[in-house]
């Protein structure tokens, strides 16, 4: 695991000072973002207060986070994200005890970057391979015989127009392994969920003879994706994410919206 903290400083003081507010609201920013993540790369803090005397009312121009090679709960690959806020309002008191305590909550512009390999990675780790093994699918009983279904070898290959192309196998009683393969459109709901939506069966990546049998596969793998990218499942500590935009760049999603920031993370 690499920690690389980057700080822009506290634009207003003085440099050539040794600035005891400075020094205690940096080491406070590092203890605290660093407990977002499982893992980082690099992560970058910028804090601006002018002029400095402000500090001392607990009060800040504008905080702005970026980190790139980050990994959430040691299982989820994010290639960049940031946030940034206006002004903050903080208890200096906190700042004193080397926390950052936030006033009131406060919101920031939010940008999110996945590359298609970290989420290939993200389809292997546990809280999404569990949703995808050893289901009970009403819509495929006359299939499975009433037996459990489980797809896995799930591969996404995200393309223009904002579709992504999903790939997968599944092990379907009296049938054996049955090859997948469809085509999807991601939008947003409700700010908070990324839909998978309009999913086109594509009969040319499976034996004629399982067609028939992978396209009712297709429909129900369709509709487990469709219900499982909720972003409450994710939450960073004190921080919900909400999305305005989506966009497929190349091999990468970009997500773009605000983060809710109700406090910081204890820097333990």
């Amino acid at each position: 695991m690499t920690q690389n903290f980057m700080f822009g400083g506290l634009t207003g003081f003085n440099p050539t000072e040794t600035d005891w507010g400075e020094r205690l609201l940096n080491t406070a920013a590092t203890q605290a973002i660093r407990h977002l993540f499982s893992q980082s790369e690099s992560v970058e803090v910028a804090i601006r207060c002018y002029p400095s005397s402000k500090l001392l009312q607990g009060s800040i121009d504008s905080f702005k986070m970026s980190g790139r090679g980050l990994v959430i709960r040691r299982q989820f690959p994010v290639e960049e994200m940031s946030f940034e806020t206006d002004a903050v309002s903080l208890d200096f008191g906190s700042i004193l005890s080397g926390q950052i305590r936030l006033k009131q909550p406060t919101q920031a512009l939010a940008e999110v970057i996945l590359s298609e390999t970290g989420i290939n990675e993200a389809f292997q780790a546990e809280l999404v391979k569990k949703r995808l093994v050893n289901l009970s699918l009403d819509s495929l009983n006359h299939l499975s015989g009433g037996q459990p279904v489980s797809f896995t070898e799930v591969q996404v290959q995200l393309e223009s127009g904002n579709k992504i192309r999903i790939l997968a196998k599944a092990d379907l009683p009296n049938y054996g392994t049955v090859p997948v393969s469809m085509r999807m459109t991601l939008a947003i709901e409700r700010r908070r969920r990324v839909a998978f939506r309009d999913p086109q069966f594509e009969p040319d990546a499976v034996p004629e003879s399982l067609r028939e049998v992978s396209q009712a596969l297709a429909s129900a793998l369709a509709e487990l994706l469709d219900n499982m990218v909720d972003l409450d499942r994710f939450d960073l500590d004190g921080v919900k994410l909400r999305l305005n935009r989506l966009q497929v760049q190349g091999k990468k999603l970009l997500f773009s919206g605000y983060a809710q920031i109700d406090h910081f993370p204890k820097s333990g």
